[in-house]
């Protein structure tokens, strides 16, 4: 796809603060039917990122077209949850509803039909008519989110979304972003909470400092910082034979043996020598990593770049 049709194309974002560099060189996309996580810990420069592209930010160098447009003429095409919720406390929950959907164009009667329908699906229509500082914390969260969602937008932008929330909302908030990926929408979220977004995003993009320290899919992030380590199980909880070669270290966990090769030693060496005793193996994996754990190995490749991904002298 070309990126000036993208619903989201982001270049070379830079922005600074006085002396303070808080965005540096971030090149993001999002495609229809896509969800983007943007990733990393609090003051890595998520939110400075997501307001140069809703246009609350300019950017000091750098490009941001929202399906071909620049933010600004683009906005009644997103929708956006941001980090610091902006309810009014003392507005009614079905009339801010209304009063919101009107300035994304909807007429009066539509955004009336549609904030029933939202809270219906949150379970809050019994709210309605209750002021905006009478709900608790996740309730006003997703009032928040049904006034992002209301005009129907294909870009939905989410700043920090499980912020907050407990374990029900946040799988409710989960499976409402695979909807608005499956009904083909763009999704970008950003999160401290990686947990939250490994089981969920397409793409994840790693922020430290500013700076993207590494992107992909989070399987091919799980395989590129994989360190080799093997999960395995034998038929009958059998222990391993002493003196299996090849092996540098290894230790029991949750009735598993977790093997770490000696260098030089490929997982499937390994597996020959286990079938070579007579052993039953049931399950044999390469260990990934989570996703923390990518983040964390990313970030120290990337301050100390004579070293590899696992931490050894490059040749």
């Amino acid at each position: 796809m070309n990126t000036s049709s993208l619903p989201l194309y982001a270049s070379h974002l830079t922005k600074r603060f006085g002396d303070f560099v808080a965005v540096n060189d971030v090149t993001l996309e999002a495609h229809p039917g896509e969800i983007v996580a943007l990733l990393g810990p609090n003051g890595a420069g998520k939110t400075t990122t997501i307001r140069m592209v809703m246009g609350i930010l300019f950017p000091d160098r750098g490009e941001i077209r929202l399906f071909g447009e620049p933010p600004h003429a683009a906005r009644l095409l997103v929708g956006y949850l941001p980090e610091s919720r902006g309810l009014y406390r003392n507005a009614r929950v079905g009339e801010l509803l209304i009063y919101l959907g009107v300035l994304k164009g909807l007429s009066a009667a539509e955004a009336s039909r549609r904030a029933d329908l939202w809270l219906e699906r949150f379970g809050l229509s019994d709210w309605k008519k209750r002021k905006i500082h009478e709900l608790s914390h996740g309730m006003q969260q997703k009032v928040q989110l049904a006034a992002a969602l209301l005009h129907d937008p294909p870009l939905v932008i989410l700043d920090e979304p499980f912020q907050g929330l407990d374990p029900v909302n946040i799988q409710l908030v989960r499976t409402l972003i695979r909807d608005l990926r499956a009904e083909g929408r763009a999704v970008l979220l950003s999160s401290h909470q990686l947990h939250h977004v490994e089981p969920l995003a397409d793409r994840v993009a790693l922020i430290d400092h500013g700076h993207i320290v590494e992107t992909g899919s989070v399987d091919e992030l799980k395989r590129r910082y994989a360190q080799g380590d093997i999960a395995i199980r034998l038929a009958d909880d059998a222990p391993l034979p002493a003196n299996l070669p090849g092996i540098a270290h290894l230790r029991r966990v949750e009735g598993e043996w977790r093997i770490k090769p000696a260098p030089g030693v490929a997982p499937q060496e390994v597996l020959a020598a286990l079938l070579a005793r007579g052993l039953t193996v049931e399950a044999f994996a390469v260990v990934l990593p989570s996703l923390e754990e990518v983040f964390l190995r990313a970030v120290a490749a990337a301050q100390n770049p004579q070293k590899g991904e696992s931490g050894d002298e490059l040749a």
